[in-house]
């Protein structure tokens, strides 16, 4: 199988499993138990809090495990409900479901939320967000880079613009971390998620950057009450194993980031020049600022699940892996200005460090030779 499709999930890196392994089987005991296996798990916890914090750039106490970018995201959103005379949350109608989900959710219980357009580049227009916040903006919730597209959006100016009323910034990175620099104290947000089974980790668990820095202090209120792990803010027995891959993958990451992102942005370009010598194709979004693995193809004429499922063995996907089960065109094409029609014409292609040139010159030729089938099937 070639895959294509790390925007969805990504292999577990070998070095990553063989570091993780034994918190399943011989060290496996309790972060929380004071015995002395439970203290080597809880120092290996603290360890993987360590790494975790060197790639972002903050203090260990500003991390909290979760489940996933998805737990992280409802606990922000629904976690400041206890700051008082703020009811509006701006966003973004490219966002990940599991944030516009969750507003809607919020809606429900009397917020005003603002779900702001983009460009044809999938780029948020500053002067417009800029317009929409008020004194009474509670938060402002942009996700760093598009899942579908890979737009990459000027996460600092959003975090200064939302400042300057007042308002908190949280922005969804789980596209981002671990394959482009994301420093969060340079970048002045507030709250920051993210999912480790996008770089390298097991899937299961994530983490949530939580700002502790005076003056810029957020309470949030917990999803979840039991033990009070996680400063109370994540009740519930710590996944030891989950965490330390993630620890693990993110020093990992960090380390060949450099390496690894020059290595995959030539093969995506290679690729994507291929299949643009295909008539009547373009690429969706920016292709000057946006994640170096991603790139997002219309071929018209074409069926994007007729491409899907005619590549056999090459993974792509035509959008967003958490909402796959709905037949409906992308909510994130559409907003960048895509017909009906087009949407379900295009497909998504995210590399890894684990592919190679020779499986991008493979994938160009098959998609190559099936989308000229297709359309003269027409």
């Amino acid at each position: 199988m070639i895959y294509l499709d790390n925007n969805a999930t990504t292999k577990i890196d070998e070095e990553v499993l063989a570091f993780a392994l034994p918190f399943l089987t011989t060290n496996f005991a309790n972060a929380s138990s004071t015995h002395r296996f439970g203290l080597v798990a809880n120092e290996a916890v603290k360890n993987a809090r360590k790494q975790v914090c060197t790639l972002l750039n903050c203090e260990p106490n500003e991390i909290v495990f979760t489940s996933g970018a998805t737990e992280a995201i409802n606990l922000v959103i629904k976690g400041l409900q206890s700051v008082p005379n703020r009811k509006h949350i701006i966003t973004v109608q490219t966002e990940h479901t599991a944030v516009l989900d969750t507003c809607v959710y919020m809606e429900s219980i009397g917020y005003e939320v603002t779900y702001l357009p983009v460009q044809r580049s999938g780029l948020l227009d500053l002067g417009l967000l800029k317009e929409h916040i008020t004194e009474n903006t509670l938060l402002v919730c942009v996700m760093f880079a598009n899942n579908e597209i890979g737009t990459i959006q000027p996460i600092k100016q959003i975090a200064d613009l939302a400042h300057e009323k007042g308002a908190y910034f949280f922005t969804d990175a789980t596209q981002a971390v671990g394959k482009i620099p994301v420093k969060v104290n340079d970048l002045g947000v507030d709250f920051l998620a993210f999912s480790g089974h996008k770089l390298h980790a097991p899937k299961g668990i994530g983490a949530l950057y939580v700002r502790a820095q005076a003056g810029r202090k957020a309470h949030l209120t917990p999803l979840q009450h039991g033990g009070g792990h996680e400063k109370g803010l994540r009740s519930g027995t710590l996944n030891v194993f989950g965490i330390v891959g993630l620890g693990q993958a993110c020093e990992v990451a960090q380390k060949n980031m450099e390496k690894n992102t020059t290595k995959i942005a030539e093969m995506r370009d290679f690729l994507e020049k291929e299949l643009l010598k295909i008539e009547n194709t373009f690429v969706n979004g920016n292709i000057e600022n946006r994640l170096p693995n991603t790139t997002n193809i219309c071929f018209e004429g074409a069926d994007s699940e007729a491409i899907i499922l005619g590549l056999e063995d090459i993974a792509v996907s035509n959008g967003s892996a958490c909402t796959s089960m709905k037949i409906e065109p992308s909510h994130v094409l559409k907003a960048i200005g895509l017909t009906d029609e087009q949407a379900f014409q295009s497909i998504r292609l995210s590399l890894s460090k684990h592919n190679t040139m020779e499986e991008m010159k493979i994938a160009a030729e098959k998609i190559t030779k099936l989308v000229r089938e297709l359309r003269e099937m027409l």
